[in-house]
């Protein structure tokens, strides 16, 4: 990461390039030490090099302001000797691959959300089973967690910087509440507004906020020394504690899907209208895995409430559910009577296992920090990747389906072995031979990742759209490209 490393010069280098990178650009040290920093470097230069400060103080300048800038992005510094034997690299560079991975992830989420609808199989499988759309949720945590690992290089206070993430985190839940808890009513609704008492709880962003908090938390308090690495396995036992935390995680995980007793429930059919009916499920039973009467269900119904759940869940397009089967239809004569409850695939006890993908990003990160140049990054990541691929694939044979609703573990080392597989495909593609033509949208979009999920992800930007017509609601510009459909407004 670093290039080569030789004397008291390459030494305030090496200070300068490991006081850098945030998930969204920020430090978490404190700006006075980084200030104090750049001026011991500036200053140092012109002692070393005997000249050129004014050179390298602009440059220095350039750094304060990018790396302090609240648009900035997680960095890395250029690999290999230097250019020039009279100056030292002079500013850090964007992991580009990084960002490029992120728009494709928005990218693709965009892509499953408009046409998963038209082709099921693009869409989020109906429960046991992968489908493309089963992939977002983990590339975006897997991104997290490599952001992490460069955010989090050095803070001067464990306690300050703990209060920083609980902080963003806290901005970011409620965020999702806001943009996914029902106060949007979606393009075919101008209305908008929601009743508290069944307002949604968790989704994409809430997920992301637990798994963040968490996995941060464990880089601040279970951060190790700063000792040189010389192998994949001594990275491994340098972060021993906090893989040892993920594993009891893990653990806590299986107990509870596997361990919990679900009794039989009921719940009021959604449909009933006028005339109130109580549906009951059969359940009496322990470590199912249907949905039914599986522990993620019985977890969030008894915390959250089933008023707070997500009401059109994957299972809808099951075969027991639809008549139009992988579509959402009718339902058949003889349907399960959890056809038309609530379940939320963003739940609290299948959050758990998503902590665990943005932890094994985190690892992926700590490789970008400790191995010097390219190949040894990709050699680390590829062993990480097959592996996390063969113990999924592995569990999948065993009978642990991969499910994305319940966040099964085979899941968990699937969809993070394949996330690790792309992330190296666009370092090779972009970081390494420096092709950005190719992927200069995806660059974009994951640039501004966060504006462009609230605004097109989440309806938000065609919601603003349809609030302008002509006469009528439905005289607007996406009724008219055939994208919405205004409800006749009732007087």
């Amino acid at each position: 990461m670093y290039g080569h490393i030789n004397g008291e010069e390459d030494r305030r280098e090496k200070e300068l390039m490991e006081g850098s990178g945030s998930v969204t650009g920020s430090t978490f040290y404190g700006d006075d030490s980084e200030n104090k920093l750049l001026s011991d470097l500036e200053d140092g230069y012109s002692h070393l090099r005997g000249g050129g400060s004014c050179k390298i103080r602009k440059e220095t300048d350039s750094i304060r302001k990018n790396s302090l800038s609240p648009s900035a992005s997680p960095a890395i510094v250029p690999e290999g000797k230097f250019s020039s034997p009279s100056l030292a690299p002079s500013r850090l560079q964007r992991l580009l691959s990084l960002d490029v991975f992120r728009g494709f992830t928005v990218a693709l989420m965009i892509f499953v959300d408009y046409i998963g609808g038209i082709f099921p199989s693009i869409s989020h499988s109906p429960w046991d089973g992968v489908n493309i759309a089963d992939f977002v949720m983990p590339f975006f945590l897997f991104i997290v967690g490599v952001s992490l690992a460069l955010a989090l290089k050095r803070f001067p206070n464990k306690v300050d910087a703990s209060k920083k993430v609980l902080l963003r985190a806290l901005k970011l839940f409620i965020l999702g509440l806001i943009l996914q808890g029902g106060f949007f009513h979606g393009v075919d609704d101008l209305t908008f507004g929601v009743d508290i008492s069944s307002m949604r709880v968790m989704g994409i962003l809430q997920r992301i906020a637990i798994a963040y908090l968490l996995v941060a938390l464990c880089e601040i308090w279970f951060q190790p020394r700063s000792d040189p690495i010389e192998s994949g396995m001594a990275l491994l036992g340098k972060y021993k504690l906090q893989l040892l935390a993920g594993s009891v995680w893990i653990i806590l995980y299986i107990t509870f899907l596997y361990g919990i007793y679900v009794p039989d429930w009921t719940y009021e059919d959604p449909q009933a209208g006028i005339n109130p009916r109580t549906l009951s499920v059969n359940c009496d039973i322990r470590g199912d895995t249907g949905p039914g009467c599986n522990a993620v269900g019985f977890i969030d119904r008894k915390i959250l409430g089933s008023e707070h759940l997500y009401k059109r869940p994957s299972y809808f397009r099951l075969k027991e559910c639809s008549v139009d089967s992988p579509n959402i239809g009718s339902l058949p004569y003889d349907s399960s009577p959890w056809c038309q409850a609530s379940f939320d695939p963003e739940g609290l006890l299948s959050s758990m296992m998503a902590v665990i993908t943005c932890l094994i990003g985190l690892q992926f990160g700590h490789v970008i920090i400790h191995f010097k140049n390219h190949k040894e990054r990709i050699i680390n990541w590829m062993m990480a990747s097959v592996f996390l691929l063969v113990v999924g694939f592995s569990l999948e044979m065993f009978g642990i389906h991969m499910n994305k609703d319940l966040y099964s573990l085979s899941y968990t080392c699937v969809t993070a072995g394949i996330a690790g597989t792309v992330f190296i495909g666009f370092y090779i593609l972009v970081d390494v031979h420096g092709i950005r033509y190719l992927t200069i949208v995806m660059e974009w979009m994951g640039k501004h990742a966060l504006i462009i999920f609230v605004l097109v992800a989440c309806n938000v930007l065609p919601s603003l759209i349809q609030g302008f017509y002509w006469k009528k609601q439905q005289n607007n510009l996406l009724t008219f490209m055939g994208i919405g459909k205004m409800k006749e407004k009732q007087i």
